[in-house]
């Protein structure tokens, strides 16, 4: 598990993009933390939209990597996975469901310009709760 002082001076590389730490969040009784970024929609587009992406992930699956450079993610016990290299897409291009460090995750998308991804297992019930509605509701 990464210190709480990595978490909001380190980013997270996710879907070959930087995220930087914007909260914590208590559900169930375990502590998740919240990464997230703006970007365009897409530059092809007449008038793109500013997007919000957000990365909602137990604060125990997320580790510092041996440099201190980045933060990255692996479940419980297990250390963090090096992501993959490649290009960064698009958000229109990207599957809604895909494998990442070793984590099967989900892509919500709750309004147009929010999404929030989450670890597949546990999206069920984490979008019945307020707290995390509201992750993909506001600014």
């Amino acid at each position: 598990m990464v210190e709480p002082a990595q978490l909001e001076s380190t980013i997270l590389e996710f879907r070959h993009k930087s995220f930087s730490f914007e909260g914590r969040l208590e559900v169930h009784d375990q502590p998740w933390v919240v990464f997230a970024r703006s970007e365009t929609e897409s530059e092809s587009k007449f008038r793109p939209r500013v997007v919000r992406l957000r990365v909602l992930v137990p604060v125990a699956w997320v580790h510092a990597d041996p440099a201190g450079e980045l933060l990255l993610l692996g479940r419980e016990g297990a250390p963090g996975l090096s992501p993959p290299s490649g290009p960064a897409l698009e958000v229109a291009a990207e599957p809604d469901e895909f494998e990442e460090q070793g984590i099967d995750w989900v892509r919500w998308r709750p309004r147009p310009e929010r999404l929030l991804y989450m670890p597949t297992e546990l999206a069920g019930a984490l979008r019945k709760l307020p707290e995390v509605e509201r992750l993909g509701t506001t600014v």
